[in-house]
């Protein structure tokens, strides 16, 4: 499936409507929520879901939540985004990836990681009556959109609420949000987040 164009048509169809659609998103960090925001903000009123608990250590955890913070006071939107963080659950992570820990990056191990954070997404759109779902998880070159559509698609399914489709590094996505980062000057984190890829980064720079 072509995301980025299942993206497109979607968007044509909102736009017909007469009223603007809410927008549950996920995000992990300010620079990857940087061009999906300014790509989606006239199209749909968005709240920002921070839940990451796979981060490591906490204080990297709070930085990229600040950062966020912060950048959300500084970039000109079509409509304001408001922000909701959950608490920090680094157990319940490890306990969603139980049995999975020595496999490498882009492995079983992250899927489960894209599969927790979007459920808890996804129970938190339904319970709060959100029109669409979705994260912006797609925009990394690092990380798998099949994988992350398949599951927006199934928890879609399963809790009847819609996803929004997307890969977001498509059109440019991912050059335009290193430009953004640059622009307000976002601290781009070196690993992915959890220390797996914390680890694995150490190791290459040794």
């Amino acid at each position: 499936m072509n995301f980025q164009l299942k993206c497109e048509e979607e968007l044509k169809q909102i736009q017909k409507r007469r009223d603007i659609p809410s927008l549950l998103l996920h995000a992990c960090c300010a620079p990857c929520s940087s061009y999906v925001l300014e790509y989606l903000s006239s199209y749909f009123h968005i709240t920002i879901l921070y839940y990451n608990p796979n981060i490591y250590p906490e204080e990297e955890y709070q930085r990229r939540l600040s950062e966020l913070r912060v950048f959300l006071t500084k970039i000109p939107l079509s409509h304001p985004v408001s922000l909701v963080e959950l608490p920090y659950e680094p157990q319940e992570y490890n306990q969603s990836i139980a049995g999975l820990e020595e496999l490498g990056e882009r492995s079983r191990r992250c899927y489960q990681c894209y599969e927790f954070r979007l459920r808890k997404a996804c129970c938190y759109a339904k319970e709060h009556h959100f029109d669409y779902f979705t994260t912006t998880l797609s925009i990394s070159p690092y990380k798998n959109s099949d994988w992350i559509n398949e599951i927006g698609e199934n928890l879609s399914n399963e809790y009847s609420v819609p996803y929004f489709y997307a890969d977001f590094k498509k059109k440019n996505g991912y050059q335009r949000s290193i430009v953004l980062s640059k622009e307000y000057g976002l601290y781009r984190q070196e690993y992915c987040g959890c220390r797996f890829s914390k680890e694995a980064r150490e190791q290459k720079e040794r």
